[in-house]
């Protein structure tokens, strides 16, 4: 299901840690509570995802707040996230802090992250917020496979989604993902939605098909992410 060529690989990191604060409206499974092997198998996905551009990753942390407010009202720029980052963050620029939330009282979504180049100017909004149905196991198909904080985690290293610009521009400025004029949903095999180039790459991490859909970093995308993890993370 991985289908990243061996060429594709770079020589491996050392693993980067990840904190995860998993945030609940109250200690049952609906109210957020998430079990540990849950996040444990969140990062054994991401490993496995990542492993041929060299990336690993490490748990380094669980910690559980609860808090109501914060797990229904967090979203981008909100006074709920400035003070649940404020909080809980910890380590420097390499390291993922990952906080899992509700959604419940803002516009649906899966996930969202920082640049690696906004951690200078904003160091305590980096990492990833994260609808915490989307780990491994949920009740959420097709989104429950981990693909979300693998997505989301190339943000955080620097890639753009596939369809970054549409059909004209530099698009996600990766010159082997072809150029895409829209989100891809589902697993629109053969979709083909700018001329030239070739078919959408829909099997990418990057683009927003299904989970099992999912199963590829171009070479060009593990090298932007190496670029931008070692500028402005760190990471080597």
């Amino acid at each position: 299901m991985r289908n990243i060529t061996e060429s594709n690989e770079k020589a491996a990191a050392a693993p980067i840690p990840v904190f995860v604060h998993v945030i609940h409206a109250d200690r049952t499974l609906r109210g957020g509570f998430i079990p540990d092997a849950q996040i444990r198998a969140q990062i054994e996905v991401m490993n496995r995802d990542f492993r041929p551009s060299g990336f690993s990753w490490q748990l380094a942390g669980i910690d559980r707040t609860l808090n109501r407010d914060w797990f229904n009202n967090v979203y981008f720029n909100t006074p709920q996230e400035r003070q649940m980052k404020t909080r809980l963050r910890r380590g420097g620029p390499g390291a993922l802090n990952v906080y899992t939330v509700g959604f419940v009282n803002t516009n649906k979504l899966l996930g969202y992250a920082t640049f690696p180049w906004s951690y200078a100017s904003n160091r305590i909004n980096d990492g990833v917020v994260l609808f915490y149905r989307s780990l491994p196991g949920s009740d959420l198909p097709p989104y429950n496979l981990g693909r979300t904080l693998v997505h989301e985690a190339g943000h955080w290293l620097g890639l753009f989604h596939t369809f970054e610009g549409g059909c004209t521009g530099s698009g996600d400025g990766v010159a082997d993902t072809p150029a895409e004029q829209s989100p891809a949903f589902g697993c629109p095999v053969a979709r083909d939605t700018c001329r030239g180039g070739g078919p959408d790459p829909i099997r990418n991490y990057m683009d927003y098909t299904d989970d099992a859909c999912q199963n590829q970093f171009t070479r060009g995308q593990t090298q932007r992410a190496t670029f931008f993890a070692a500028t402005y993370r760190g990471i080597r």
